[in-house]
């Protein structure tokens, strides 16, 4: 059997979905005893057993100062700006993407501009949005929505102009309106890939997220790792990029379940 042609079985895909991570585990073990054993004090690579005492400080032990448990309330920050700032982005792509794709009047003039905007690197308007809107959460938000918002109304926008027209036609023969095919022609379809985009927009809105809270926050995971990045506190720096991309990855997997149960047939499920 040709090589492009095996499939491995369900045993075999976990497997090979869990062996890269091992063998990173295994390589940083390696690397992190082979340090501390000539440098106890080594700070670079600490020690698993030196990671999770720090995580437990950081999770189960009270700040003394401010009398919170660090990591969550830290998650609880950054959880609650993303939400905002994807929440804002989807309802503004979506509105954007229907409106340049479906009505040729307004593709006119927001196509080009969207074009325009979703070129315009976000990190470097973070500035211009901490003056108009100050350093506090709005800000944030904000530059998460600016660096989401066009690429999703542009891949919504494209995947519109990709719906036959002939759905159109027949609609506006049994007496559609305008409305009634947006509702009930092209929703239906852009929905699914909405929550695709999302999906693939997750690591870029977590990097706008940590952007802007290493600059000008007072909580939030990326608060804390460029707080503790002055005394080399990596036993903290690395848990919590770990688990940014463990919230990470169980977004993705929560949208793309959410994507099977309201749209089965858009992964070639039953309907």
């Amino acid at each position: 059997m040709r090589f492009i042609n095996r499939q491995p079985g369900r045993g075999g895909r976990w497997l090979l979905a869990l062996l890269p991570l091992i063998l990173l585990v295994l390589v940083y073990g390696i690397a992190s005893s082979a340090r501390l054993a000539d440098n106890p004090d080594d700070k670079l690579l600490p020690g698993l057993t030196q990671m999770a005492d720090a995580m437990g400080r950081m999770a189960f032990e009270a700040d003394k100062r401010s009398g919170d448990y660090l990591l969550w309330s830290d998650t609880a920050a950054s959880l609650i700006r993303l939400g905002l700032g994807l929440g804002i982005a989807a309802l503004t792509g979506l509105v954007f993407g229907v409106a340049a794709g479906v009505f040729p009047l307004l593709r006119a003039p927001l196509s080009p501009m969207m074009t325009v905007v979703s070129m315009v690197p976000p990190l470097a308007v973070l500035p211009i949005l901490f003056i108009v809107f100050g350093l506090d959460e709005l800000s944030k938000v904000m530059l998460i929505v600016i660096g989401v918002a066009p690429i999703l109304a542009r891949d919504l926008e494209q995947r519109a102009r990709e719906i036959p027209q002939e759905l159109f036609v027949k609609a506006q023969t049994l007496g559609a309106n305008s409305w009634t095919l947006v509702l009930r022609v092209v929703l239906p379809q852009l929905l699914s890939r909405l929550l695709v985009s999302l999906r693939l927009m997750l690591g870029s809105a977590w990097l706008f997220l940590i952007s802007a809270e290493a600059i000008s926050a007072t909580a939030g995971l990326g608060y804390r790792i460029f707080l503790v990045r002055r005394y080399l506190a990596m036993d903290v720096i690395l848990p919590y990029v770990v688990w940014i991309t463990l919230l990470a990855w169980l977004m993705d997997w929560g949208l793309r379940g959410l994507n099977r149960w309201l749209f089965p047939w858009s992964e070639g499920g039953r309907t």
